[in-house]
């Protein structure tokens, strides 16, 4: 039993059929019932002496066919023959099919301009022209390739600006036809064995100025595939400064003419010597300011040298001796005045409570105690000076130079600064100071 459709079904079978075999068409017909409701999209009817076709034009795709003297979606009006292209689309709702259109143009433009817009606006869609997918041109690469025809004028050209800038660069060509049937599949041939090679940093495409048909080689949806698929970037020079092509639109850069495109590349040499001055002037600055932070550390670290020589540890040990010492006279002179009171006020409090005998008796204990304390005060006094003497004669000996004040020398290697202590610290010619007791003398060692 043959398969029973539901409207549902049967509908959406025609739209994939008709969708997919019509993805992108061209229609020529007389614009009717052209209807411009307030969402800014038009509707109208294309229609020929047998047949007609519902057409839509949303508001999001007229800027496409919009031109400098010319602007279809406002001046589309009935009876109007027109050029339409776009896809078939089919609208379940109604069971009606339409074709929504990307671009609208009077038929008389032309059919190449018609394709070139339709070429674009369907790329554009794409997404193959924002800038977001573009790369970086080098600056002052060491390696372009020039895809071009080799005799042509656009190259001589090129490199007459190249070398009058003094470059520097290695060209490399790879020659490609740039005009008729066979060109874009030579110039996508060229692109291809650049991006294999991979032996130039950046790819120049230029040709001299032409008509459209003779510059419609960079009009190629092939060739603008190959642009953007490069891995290389891409800086294209066609034509004059007036003319566009899709292959502009697709590259990374795009130069007016062949003779612009020089200048993305290299700098003038006048503007090299003005870049070259003003690196000059930050590398002295950066010199300076450099030799100046060295040298405050520099004298940082000999105040810090000097804080540790070996006649300030001196100095300051001396220094600390000298207050031990005088807290020391000052604590035990206080020490035997206070216990010297007391013994008095004491002596003075039991007089009137004892008899005469009693006083003599304890007046001679206390002569007893006061000599034995004069006695052990005396010793706790001169033990504290042998201690302080002690620690004066272990600093003496820390001095070291205090050896040449008994006659001796003191020798340093010139080049380290360290002390002579054995003959493996040094090698023959090396600089020795002598220090002696009234001056410095040097001198060198010599061989065996």
């Amino acid at each position: 039993m043959a398969h029973i459709f539901n409207v549902s079904e049967l509908t959406a079978a025609i739209r994939e059929v008709v969708e997919m075999h019509f993805p992108f068409v061209w229609v020529r017909g007389q614009a009717t019932n052209v209807s411009r409701p307030g969402s800014g999209h038009i509707y109208f009817t294309l229609k020929d002496e047998q047949a007609a076709l519902q057409v839509v034009w949303f508001k999001n795709t007229q800027a496409a066919s919009r031109k400098q003297n010319s602007d279809p979606a406002a001046s589309l009006d009935n009876g109007q023959e027109v050029i339409c292209a776009g896809r078939i689309g089919v609208y379940p709702p109604r069971g009606t099919y339409q074709l929504i259109a990307e671009l609208v143009q009077e038929q008389g433009l032309g059919d190449l301009f018609l394709a070139f817009e339709a070429l674009k606006a369907r790329l554009q869609q794409e997404g193959l022209f924002e800038a977001e997918r573009k790369m970086k041109i080098p600056f002052n690469p060491e390696r372009v390739g020039i895809i071009t025809a080799p005799t042509g004028a656009a190259l001589q050209d090129f490199m007459r600006v190249a070398d009058d800038m003094g470059h520097g660069s290695e060209i490399i060509v790879y020659p490609s036809l740039v005009q008729g049937d066979k060109a874009p599949a030579d110039i996508v041939r060229a692109i291809n064995r650049a991006c294999r090679e991979d032996r130039v940093q950046v790819l120049v495409l230029m040709r001299g100025g032409g008509s459209l048909e003779d510059l419609w080689a960079f009009n190629s949806e092939e060739v603008a595939r190959a642009i953007a698929g490069s891995h290389i970037p891409v800086i294209t020079g066609v034509g004059h400064e007036v003319d566009t092509t899709i292959a502009d639109l697709a590259a990374d850069l795009r130069a007016a003419t062949p003779s612009h495109v020089p200048q993305h590349l290299w700098l003038q040499r006048k503007d090299l010597w003005v870049r070259l001055d003003e690196q000059e002037m930050l590398l002295v600055q950066a010199y300076k300011r450099f030799l100046k932070t060295r040298e405050e550390q520099l004298q940082n670290m000999s105040r810090g040298l000097g804080w540790l020589s070996p006649a300030r540890q001196m100095q300051r040990r001396e220094e600390q001796l000298d207050s031990l010492e005088q807290a020391l006279k000052r604590e035990g002179g206080n020490f035997l005045d206070m216990y010297m009171r007391m013994v008095q006020e004491l002596e003075s409090r039991l007089r009137g409570k004892f008899s005469p005998d009693y006083w003599e008796v304890r007046h001679q204990q206390l002569d007893y105690l006061q000599q034995t304390l004069k006695a052990r005060a005396v010793n706790f006094l001169e033990d504290r000076e042998n201690k302080v003497s002690f620690a004066a004669e272990k600093l003496e000996s820390l001095d070291p130079y205090a050896p040449i004040r008994r006659g001796y020398s003191l020798v340093t290697v010139a080049k380290s600064g360290k002390f002579l202590r054995s003959v493996h610290d040094v090698s023959p010619g090396d600089v020795l100071e002598i220090t002696v007791i009234d001056g410095q003398i040097k001198s060198r060692v010599g061989g065996d």
